[in-house]
């Protein structure tokens, strides 16, 4: 049968894992995915984490092993079994950064949400979390917010490689993309290695369409004039793609760009887009809704579990990044005209987002602590 997940990387884009579990890192499931459906990387958050470890057995011998050592602080305890699964992650796709010349093969670490409005603390954050882990394929993920932009900067600046987290607007990528650039030419003015510095800018989909969808809905249910319910449904669930495709256009004139130019010629490679949240929202849509239609060269699609599934089942693969592109504005351009504010739902959710991670932050700090009182009382 066709694998429609190996079509993806005869397209140009990388597959991604958006799961971490330490199951899959022993029972060969991870390396399985890689051999069989040519998945390049991995990407966790707190959220992944916090079902990973709070959820079952799996890891309470782990957590014993750590109460053993006298910390029973339960960030010190989580960080201590996260950078182990990271570890063990990136030595598994090892193989795969060596084959592509480091050019992939990534895994993903997030700096703590709490600091997303702290440049000095990410940075502080990133570095610690860079040195601990000691992997050459790891990413540092740190959100694209105000204090985060020049974190990115100084961090790409020191050679640390970041995934640039909870994009939605294209300014906002924008921002970070020369954030990143500025990275690479401070890099480069110390003597650095640029070849050896990678990052994406990680753009959430989904929920852009379920916040303007969800506003659309609203105002159906209050009767508009028949002109604009037509415009208003033929609007819902095109937004997120639209403006993922605008951003994509951004992303070919900047690597055509002057400022491009020259850290390419001395071996920099491109800051990818990375469409991330591409799990399907509303069963009104195809679940393989935000894969077959972002798909492009230099760009990576991190999926959860059961969207895997279903694209490796009945995906379609096609140029559809590149693809429609006028349409694709002309449908921006219609939302802005019927007071759809999707500048104003980004800048939303980004700060709900920067929230909402936080929040799965605690909720994994207390399942730890949980976990550990357990582990400490049975002991």
């Amino acid at each position: 049968m066709t694998n429609h997940l190996r079509e993806l990387g005869d397209a140009g884009q990388a597959v991604w894992l958006d799961y971490l579990h330490r199951k899959i890192l022993e029972d060969g499931e991870l390396a399985r995915l890689i051999a069989d459906d040519g998945v390049k990387g991995l990407t966790s958050n707190p959220s992944i984490f916090e079902k990973a470890i709070g959820d079952g057995d799996a890891y309470d011998q782990r957590v014993q092993a750590e109460l053993k050592r006298g910390d029973d602080q339960p960030k010190a305890l989580f960080e201590r079994i996260a950078i182990e699964d990271i570890q063990a992650a990136a030595d598994i796709f090892r193989p795969t950064f060596d084959r592509l010349g480091g050019r992939d093969g990534f895994v993903s670490l997030e700096v703590s949400p709490t600091l997303a409005n702290d440049t000095d603390g990410t940075i502080a954050e990133a570095r610690r979390l860079w040195g601990a882990v000691g992997r050459p394929n790891l990413m540092i993920k740190v959100p694209g917010t105000e204090a985060g932009v020049p974190a990115i900067r100084q961090l790409v600046g020191e050679g640390i490689n970041i995934n640039v987290t909870l994009l939605f607007g294209v300014d906002a990528y924008l921002d970070v993309a020369g954030a990143h650039m500025a990275g690479l030419e401070a890099f480069k003015a110390t003597g650095g290695d640029i070849s050896l510095v990678h990052g994406v800018a990680s753009f959430f989909v989904s929920r852009i369409d379920t916040k303007i969808d969800g506003e659309i809905d609203a105002r159906l249910k209050a009767n508009p004039a028949p002109d604009a319910a037509v415009r208003l449904r033929r609007l819902r669930g095109k937004i997120a793609i639209a403006n993922a495709k605008r951003a994509y256009q951004r992303y070919l004139e900047l690597i055509d760009g002057p400022r491009w130019k020259p850290l390419a010629a001395a071996g920099a490679s491109p800051q990818r887009l990375l469409w991330a949240s591409t799990g399907v929202k509303d069963p009104a849509y195809p679940d393989t809704l935000y894969v077959d239609s972002l798909i492009g060269p230099d760009t990576v699609n991190t999926m959860p579990p059961k969207t895997m599934d279903a694209f490796r089942d009945h995906g379609h693969v096609s140029a559809s990044l590149a693809d429609s592109v006028a349409e694709a504005e002309h449908d921006l351009a219609e939302a802005q005209g019927l007071g759809l504010d999707l500048d104003g739902v980004t800048k939303t959710l980004v700060v709900e987002g920067v929230e909402q991670f936080a929040k799965a932050f605690d909720e994994l700090l207390r399942a730890v602590a949980t976990k550990s009182r357990k582990m400490a009382g049975a002991a």
